[in-house]
């Protein structure tokens, strides 16, 4: 089952996770050469902001801050951690160690209304594969203030941790557990503590929950990485099918291995469908905010389809990208330029 799937931008590499923005540019983690951000103009035409540090980044989500620089959410092969990129390609360390350990490979990473970080880390267990398992429980998530620089863990024992949603509105915090094949919920305190776990989803066969975004009816739209599904969340947690790109004989394979604990990265790194490429984030965008963009683990551009329910507008939303532009050049782009709903 598929829809009227568009396709953006051309070169990118392992655009895991994609940020909208009002002016039409999207964003997306990439790793090319020592790795950095993309740019996609409404045009199609992509740019690379890649990073000049010394460490090789790998990351894996992103957030925009309100200066116009990135966090980046690092996911090394045996180290994490949260670094800052600037618009002219140089870096900074944010957060590499906590509670006097390098932290583990970095999932992701996102800001709230306070523009507080909250970051993901999957697993503790090295390598990561040997965690693609039902009994994950490794994985947590940590809350940063960027003005004073605190750090503290808001929740631990998840199984296998990945995008994390907050709703100041409703004062909770979403988190897809992806290997768990749930969605947790925790109520969320004007400090940023977290209490009271409890599943808000489950996911049957096929599922694999990794993106999530809120939607204006208060639904929650999750992307899941192999399957190549978009699904629905209701408030009461009930699921519904938008979107599948798979096939059935290989999602059967990954399905048996994930039953007998032996999934592995073969499992995820030969999805077999016709358009998708391990859709593994969903963003509302374009004027109306009724456009679904898709970052995709092993694709090379921006997946988008239209929606009949707009989307709740990212914090990000209006953050000023002259900063961003004045380093890269676009020939057809026009920045006062809004993009229309594809």
């Amino acid at each position: 089952m598929q829809s009227n799937l568009t396709f953006i931008g051309a070169g990118l590499k392992r655009p895991e996770c994609v940020l909208t923005h009002s002016s039409g540019l999207l964003f997306a983690p990439d790793w090319r050469g020592n790795g950095g951000i993309s740019v996609t103009s409404p045009a199609g035409e992509s740019a690379l902001i890649e990073s000049q540090g010394p460490l090789q980044l790998r990351p894996n989500g992103i957030a925009m801050e309100p200066e116009g620089s990135f966090l980046l959410a690092h996911l090394g092969d045996q180290t994490g951690g949260v670094f800052r990129l600037f618009p002219d390609g140089s870096t900074e360390t944010v957060l590499s160690h906590f509670d006097g350990e390098p932290l583990p490979p970095s999932n992701f990473i996102c800001l709230d209304q306070r523009h507080r970080i909250w970051l993901t880390t999957s697993t503790t267990v090295r390598p990561r594969s040997l965690d693609y398992r039902s009994t994950a429980s490794t994985g947590f998530i940590v809350m940063g203030d960027r003005h004073t620089g605190s750090v503290r863990t808001v929740a631990t024992g998840l199984g296998y941790a990945n995008e994390c949603l907050v709703d100041e509105v409703h004062h909770k915090l979403y988190v897809n557990e992806t290997f768990a094949r749930r969605m947790a919920v925790y109520d969320l305190a004007a400090d940023g503590s977290l209490s009271g776990y409890r599943v808000h989803a489950r996911f049957g066969p096929g599922n694999y929950p990794d993106g999530m975004a809120m939607d204006a009816e208060g639904h929650i739209l999750v992307a899941s990485i192999v399957s190549n599904r978009l699904l629905r969340v209701a408030p009461d947690g009930s699921v519904t099918l938008l979107l599948e790109d798979c096939d059935p004989e290989h999602l059967a394979w990954v399905e048996d291995a994930w039953i007998n604990h032996a999934m592995d990265r073969e499992h995820l790194d030969n999805v077999k469908s016709d358009a998708l490429k391990s859709v593994s984030n969903v963003a509302f965008g374009g004027q109306s905010l009724k456009t679904a963009f898709f970052g995709c683990l092993l694709g090379d551009a921006i997946a988008s389809m239209p929606l009949p329910v707009a989307g709740i507008k990212p914090v990000h939303w209006n953050f000023p990208v002259q900063p961003v532009l004045d380093h890269i050049k676009f020939g057809l782009y026009d920045d006062h330029f809004v993009t229309a709903d594809p």
